[in-house]
């Protein structure tokens, strides 16, 4: 029976590359992306790629839109992709951006928020509640062109993965830290290069046997 993966994220869940300018909008290709390298580790289940740059945990973004709130189209992506048997959730990175004014324990919090959405969505086999991995992204650098945009991110970074992972045990569900096997990449402080792909599709491919059989 072919079981169901979504892969819910920021841009480096859309494979953005990182960036040396700001204008800059490039993409790994298929064939380099975690999520598609994910899915040949993972026999006999469907992996769906669903992430978009400059995703948010919960919040409207004031300059790039509100579509970039994770929480509000949420409910309408596992709707469109049910059922779901589990859902990997890595966010968290975009709200370190300092407009919008939060710390660690407030994304550990509002991710949460998401958590639950998917356990009330109803969205799983046979109408239950897909299961989930909440993934920690690894904490961020404030250099190059996105330093200014994250101008304060990086000190609240290294937080970031307690708070979530308390979140995770608050809510029962799996866990994983990203940087245990990433960090990002230099050239923009937020974004990974390709050999982390690999590995972050590795890591995920033995969390979610290890996790969900």
């Amino acid at each position: 029976m072919t079981r169901t993966l979504l892969c819910y994220g920021d841009s480096n869940t859309h494979g953005t590359m990182p960036m040396a300018g700001i204008e800059e909008m490039g993409r790994f290709g298929a064939g380099i992306r975690w999520p598609h390298l994910l899915a040949a580790k993972l026999p006999g289940w469907v992996v769906i790629e669903e992430g978009l740059p400059g995703r948010t945990t919960v919040h409207n973004d004031p300059i790039e839109g509100p579509h970039r709130n994770g929480l509000s189209v949420l409910p309408a992506i596992l709707e469109s992709h049910r059922p779901i048997d589990v859902v990997l959730l890595m966010l968290g990175t975009n709200d370190l951006k300092c407009r919008f004014s939060v710390n660690a324990s407030d994304i550990g919090h509002s991710l949460e928020r998401l958590v639950r959405a998917v356990q009330i969505s109803q969205c799983g086999p046979g109408a239950g509640a897909p299961q989930v991995l909440l993934v920690a992204p690894p904490p961020i650098l404030e250099t190059g062109c996105l330093a200014g945009m994250f101008e304060g991110g990086a000190a609240k970074s290294l937080g970031l993965s307690d708070r979530i992972a308390e979140a995770a045990a608050r809510m029962g569900v799996a866990f994983l830290d990203a940087a245990d096997v990433v960090a990002v990449s230099e050239i923009d402080g937020i974004h990974y290069d390709e050999p982390a792909q690999e590995a972050l599709a590795t890591a995920f491919a033995e969390a979610i046997t290890r996790h969900f059989g």
